[in-house]
């Protein structure tokens, strides 16, 4: 176990000034800095075990922290402990349809993994950094395939974590009620070390995308969900264009072995594209550029994008795990950033021509955009955890994509309104600006029914940051 600390700077997530022994921790965009007193690199449980036990060396609120991709402040820890999960990366046990893994461990690397005995995740998400203690209780997810969940947290079947006392608690799925709620707890609970998974047989994936005008998708969605595929949707709000990527599986690896070997490279393109390509190429734009060329040349980009998402990546058989990108353990000029709203199904259309005008109309009062094109993703209904987004019903999402710069966060506060006032449901985790009105808009009891859960695991507030202090309690 190794602690670290050193002078610091200014304020902390939460606009706290820190402590002069604090240690400035970043997100992995740099967007986000807190400041705790201790920072812990935990080796096993009983290095967790300490940490949580020593109230006076180790202040709250204790977090654990991975990969930090996340682009809200749920990892804040102003004056308190993190807990670095990275080095319990090991991959315990495969076997049975499920997976068991150290919370550290990359989701990539495990999927990697289960490839090699001819299984699979059911939710194979772009975000391969994703640490599997996140996976298990974060809001993380992709477009739902056929008669699967969306959300990655709904196949986690089993967790162990190191609770407010000290004592090590392991949740099951006998424990149904806990679960639930474990699955959206965010480390509220406790300290995640160890993680099950259900997974399934590796199956080939079909994959095509499809060009829509804005006007033309918002009248044939009820026809495009009908096609009883995966629907994921990459949107050009300044083109009024959508395209759509359909995906379904096509049999299981082993009777379509000998036909994939061309299969990696639609994936390999993506990838490089969304991973360095694009974020770059608007990062120097904002940088070099002035503000009309800048957007005629990021028009003209995704026009380009559109071309080749519907004339190269198409392919009869992909592995689904090639989906996901490995990035870089510390950004740079390439990094890009996100949020995430879902709206109910039977509102998305309306909702989503009157987003197409409110970022227009922004644009043109405030002379700022998002400068990358947005995506969306539809999942289906689901209440494994208890903040899910799509309890109530099928959902799909409206997520705005920036390479962060000045703006970014003005924009985002005038879209979280607009998504609120539409009944919309944010992720903790990704939705970066809410109020504690939004929140209770969208969970209403759920917070409730989590609340008395938490003061049972954590009576005196052990791992409650003030993020989560101000949105859920």
């Amino acid at each position: 176990m190794q602690t670290t600390s050193t002078k610091t700077a200014k304020t902390g997530a939460q606009g706290n000034p820190p402590d002069a022994a604090a240690t400035p921790v970043w997100n992995w965009t740099k967007e986000l800095v807190t400041y705790p007193q201790a920072v812990v690199a935990a080796h096993s449980v009983d290095d967790i075990v300490a940490v949580v036990r020593d109230r006076d060396k180790y202040p709250a609120p204790v977090r654990a922290h991975g990969s930090k991709h996340t682009t809200t402040a749920c990892g804040e820890a102003d004056g308190g402990t993190i807990v670095d999960i990275r080095a319990m990366d090991r991959i315990l046990r495969i076997g049975g349809e499920r997976v068991t893994a150290e919370a550290g461990a990359k989701y990539i690397d495990v999927a990697k993994e289960l490839e090699k005995h001819n299984l699979q995740f059911f939710v194979n998400i772009e975000l391969g950094n994703l640490s599997m203690g996140a996976a298990a209780c974060t809001a993380t997810k992709d477009a739902s395939m056929p008669g699967e969940y969306g959300q990655v947290n709904s196949y986690c079947i089993g967790l162990k974590l190191v609770k407010a006392s000290g004592d090590i608690v392991e949740i099951t799925e006998n424990d149904t009620e806990v679960l639930q709620a474990a699955r959206s707890s965010y480390g509220m609970l406790g300290i995640v070390y160890e993680v099950t998974f259900k997974v399934k047989p590796l199956q080939a994936m079909k994959v095509k995308h499809e060009v829509f005008s804005v006007d033309a998708f918002a009248r044939r969605l009820p026809e495009l969900i009908g096609r009883g595929q995966s629907m994921m949707m990459y949107v050009f709000p300044f083109l009024n264009r959508i395209v759509v990527e359909f995906r379904s599986y096509v049999g299981e690896e082993a009777e379509v072995k000998k036909r994939l070997r061309a299969s990696h490279f639609i994936w390999r393109l993506r990838n490089r594209s969304w991973k360095t390509v694009v974020p770059w190429l608007n990062h120097i734009l904002e940088k070099y550029a002035p503000q009309l060329i800048r957007y005629h040349i990021v028009n003209a980009v995704n026009w380009i994008v559109q071309l080749m998402l519907t004339k190269l990546l198409v392919g009869e058989n992909t592995i689904p795990t090639d989906q996901m990108i490995r990035y870089p353990a510390v950004s740079g000029a390439s990094k890009y950033t996100f949020s995430i709203w879902a709206i109910a199904e039977d509102r998305y259309s309306e909702a989503l021509l009157e987003y197409f005008r409110f970022a227009q109309e922004y644009y043109k009062t405030n002379h700022w955009r998002p400068n990358m094109l947005h995506v969306g993703y539809r999942i289906l209904q689901d209440q494994s955890s208890l903040f899910s987004y799509t309890y109530d019903g099928d959902v799909l999402t409206i997520d705005p994509v920036s390479t962060g710069e000045p703006g970014w966060m003005d924009f985002l506060a005038a879209y979280n309104e607009f998504c609120s006032e539409r009944g919309g449901w944010p992720l903790l985790n990704q939705t970066p600006g809410l109020t504690r009105g939004q929140v209770q808009k969208a969970f209403g009891d759920r917070l409730d029914r989590f609340a008395a859960l938490r003061s049972r695991f954590d009576p005196d507030d052990r791992f409650l940051n003030g993020y989560f202090r101000e949105l859920v309690t």
